[in-house]
């Protein structure tokens, strides 16, 4: 990590790991390894995790770790979200 790069946690739910590491493929990233993703000026960790929203229902959570700088860091992570929201249907 650049010392000048900044770090944002972000969770999503109802989006797939799959899915998520090709929205982050189209807004520039090249996944590097399974659960991490790199551009010239970012880059995320994800990881995945099943939780409860109910008695009987429980969603895939994307738990991601962004770093980078923060000029593009925070535009982008509302591109992704934008993108991760339309997701669910």
């Amino acid at each position: 990590m650049n010392d000048e790069w900044v770090r944002r946690e972000r969770s999503f739910r109802g989006i797939s790991k799959r899915l998520a590491i090709q929205y982050l493929e189209t807004l520039g990233a090249e996944q590097v390894s399974e659960g991490r993703v790199e551009a010239d000026d970012w880059a995320a960790d994800l990881s995945a995790q099943t939780v409860g929203v109910g008695p009987s229902v429980s969603l895939t959570q994307i738990d991601f770790v962004f770093e980078g700088d923060p000029d593009v860091l925070d535009p982008l992570i509302e591109r992704f979200a934008q993108k991760a929201m339309r997701a669910g249907g």
